[in-house]
């Protein structure tokens, strides 16, 4: 069995906001993984109002993820956590499968 994928506590806190203020509380943040990149796969994000027909869903204090199962495979782990520095302010993921990442940090291997 995958391990299962995680939504930090800061992130939970942004993606009901997210879903506040679309004024679709009861969807939820679609987290994916697509070919393309520097490095072959690249994570895209969307919101959707609700869950895909096979889609796995992962909530935590009322936020909720939706994820397609080929992406599952790619993201057994990850933790979706919320980074706001400096340099830049959105999600992370922080996924133990990744090999390599190109030196932008928008694609990587597995």
């Amino acid at each position: 069995m995958a391990a299962a994928i995680e939504i930090s506590e800061k992130a939970a806190v942004h993606i009901k906001a997210l879903g506040a203020q679309k004024g679709a509380p009861a969807g939820g943040l679609r987290l994916g993984v697509k070919g393309g990149g520097c490095s072959g796969l690249s994570y895209f994000i969307d919101w959707a109002n609700e869950p895909a027909r096979f889609d796995q869903v992962i909530e935590r204090d009322g936020a909720r993820v939706f994820v397609d199962p080929k992406s599952a495979v790619f993201l057994a782990g990850t933790v979706i956590d919320w980074q706001q520095t400096l340099m830049q302010t959105g999600f992370v993921f922080r996924n133990p499968n990744v090999k390599s990442a190109c030196g932008c940090g928008e694609s990587f291997t597995i």
